[in-house]
């Protein structure tokens, strides 16, 4: 059985990565790429990419864009593990309601490390390589969406896990 420390630690931990993250992101938003790593993600296409990733090594930001990639590799690993592993401690609970969530958070943590992390490999297989690509740009940017509502989707499942597991232990007592 999961416990409540084990899956606190990685899913904090995650969420602190990512903060650590946008921080990291902040010097590739620059005024040829306004959006920075989101530009990024979006370019639909080779073109594209390589119109930001040229304006990025004429910044001399190339090698901070590849460590603000990585970044975000560590934390979509860390985050979906303490996602995935705080639904497993809930799904195991008796209360319906708190199952059901634990069940939702699975998912959601599932659905999010697949398209942020095909999404951000993807990024950086074009940024290691120099060169965009149609294909490889065209399926990252249709991550997106998916990635954003899954983040949101397992945040905030597992932030109302918490409320109702304490709420109900508050008035079983």
């Amino acid at each position: 059985m999961i416990s409540k420390d084990y899956y606190l630690v990685w899913w904090l931990g995650g969420l602190v990565i990512f903060a650590i993250s946008i921080m990291i992101h902040a010097p590739l938003a620059i005024e040829a790429v306004p959006g920075g790593i989101l530009d990024h993600q979006a370019a639909p296409n080779a073109a594209s990419v390589d119109a930001i990733q040229t304006a990025w090594m004429e910044a001399g930001l190339i090698g901070k864009a590849r460590f603000a990639m990585i970044s975000d590799l560590v934390f979509i690993l860390v985050y979906s593990f303490g996602a995935l592993n705080a639904g497993r401690y809930f799904r195991a609970k008796p209360n319906a309601l708190l199952s059901a969530l634990g069940w939702a958070a699975i998912v959601a943590a599932s659905v999010f490390f697949f398209t942020d992390f095909t999404e951000t490999l993807l990024q950086l297989f074009q940024l290691l390589r120099l060169e965009g690509s149609d294909t490889l740009a065209y399926v990252a940017s249709l991550m997106g969406p998916g990635k954003v509502a899954s983040f949101l989707a397992s945040f905030s499942v597992i932030a109302v896990a918490m409320m109702w597991e304490r709420l109900s232990k508050g008035s079983a007592e």
